[in-house]
């Protein structure tokens, strides 16, 4: 009887290996921080061997690079979660600043880790995981920015009013998504209701 070897369980696993392993590290991230990254680490969580994540990722710098590129996504889908269905203008961008808040408690390590100054070395990195880098992270400040379009520029200058909003939902996520209890936010998130309201529409 001819031998047939028994099928790779790397090949087969939930159908898409690098989805898995970008998923295992980002609960690798969130149960413990960055520093319990590792690429042994994601493959046992994912149950592959140690050896396949090198069919996807060139080493830990590309591994981490597709887990923010995912946590931009993650981000954007969250804040456009909360604008939904809105048109009012002024309620549109505070229901994006509440989705901001959001996902920087819901996803607190991961918040933190994707706006660390990115490595130097990106040579290293896959080149589609640095495009897809890029792509997310502009499609994530793209909502902000087309929600700030109606008002008035801040200052009188193009890119005011949205660079204003940045800096102030950006400042309040980092303090409020700050925590010493990995369990629990150090306070309640900021009613943006109460923030936002003055901010003039363009004439």
């Amino acid at each position: 009887m001819r031998y047939t070897p028994p099928m790779s369980k790397d090949k087969h696993h939930h159908g898409d290996l690098r989805a898995a392993l970008i998923q295992a590290g980002i609960a690798l991230m969130e149960a413990g921080g960055p520093e319990a990254l590792t690429l042994r680490k994601c493959a046992a969580r994912a149950g592959v061997s140690h050896a396949a994540p090198a069919h996807h990722f060139n080493g830990i710098i590309s591994l981490k690079t597709a887990i923010v590129a995912r946590s931009y996504e993650m981000f954007t889908q969250t804040m456009q979660a909360h604008r939904a269905g809105i048109t009012d203008p002024r309620a549109r961008l505070q229901a994006i600043c509440q989705g901001y808040l959001a996902f920087a408690q819901q996803h607190r390590a991961l918040f933190q880790f994707m706006f660390q100054p990115f490595p130097k070395d990106t040579a290293q990195v896959n080149p589609p995981i640095l495009a897809a880098l890029s792509r997310h992270s502009g499609q994530a400040y793209d909502e902000l920015a087309q929600a700030c379009a109606p008002f008035a520029p801040v200052g009188g200058q193009a890119g005011g009013t949205e660079t204003f909003v940045w800096s102030l939902v950006h400042g309040y996520a980092m303090l409020f998504a700050t925590s010493p209890d990995s369990a629990a936010p150090l306070n309640p998130p900021p009613d943006f209701t109460k923030i936002l309201p003055e901010l003039p529409l363009r004439k």
